[in-house]
């Protein structure tokens, strides 16, 4: 079943419900997207053999890299969208993957870093982005296409939804 297939919308012009149905497969394709990288990473630790870490706990020391942050700025920095950010932090602690201490100024918070280990789990994820990034270039997949200009839509996009949770109109 496409995408298209589920617009219900009778209301909106002939150009609206193009521009929905490509809307909608956009939708699509960046959750497929996103689970296809989280299955990439999970290959690539199984075929060197790291099984005790996750996909989602490795991107996610791959985004923290040298800063040093707090649970709740894990989510608001972009470095982590799950709502389980909590129960990852305490399995990375625990398996020796990051190092944390209490905030000195306020000793209900809690502070996170990478240890040596998170080191090398970063290292592993960045050579692995590196080696894709060489294979696009060099299989020419994207053709013409800016990323810049990608990313620069979907920043604005990113902008337009964080506008709708934040605004009521």
């Amino acid at each position: 079943m496409s995408v298209h297939e589920n617009l219900t919308v009778d209301t909106v012009s002939r150009q609206g419900r193009e521009f929905l149905g490509s809307y909608l497969e956009t939708l699509s394709m960046v959750e497929r997207l996103h689970r296809l990288l989280l299955d990439v990473i999970k290959d690539e630790f199984e075929r060197l053999g790291l099984l005790d870490i996750n996909s989602v706990q490795a991107l996610l020391l791959f985004n923290i890299g040298d800063n040093e942050v707090t649970a709740g700025e894990l989510k608001s920095r972009g470095y982590y969208q799950g709502s389980n950010v909590s129960y990852n932090l305490k399995k990375l602690v625990e398996a020796g993957y990051m190092e944390h201490k209490r905030c000195e100024i306020d000793r209900r918070s809690v502070r996170v870093r990478l240890s040596d280990k998170g080191q090398h789990i970063r290292t592993v994820v960045s050579d692995l982005f590196g080696r894709h990034s060489d294979g696009i270039l060099g299989k020419d997949v994207l053709g013409d296409l800016d990323l810049g200009d990608l990313n620069h839509a979907l920043h604005r996009l990113e902008r337009y939804w964080g506008d709708q949770i934040r605004y009521i109109y």
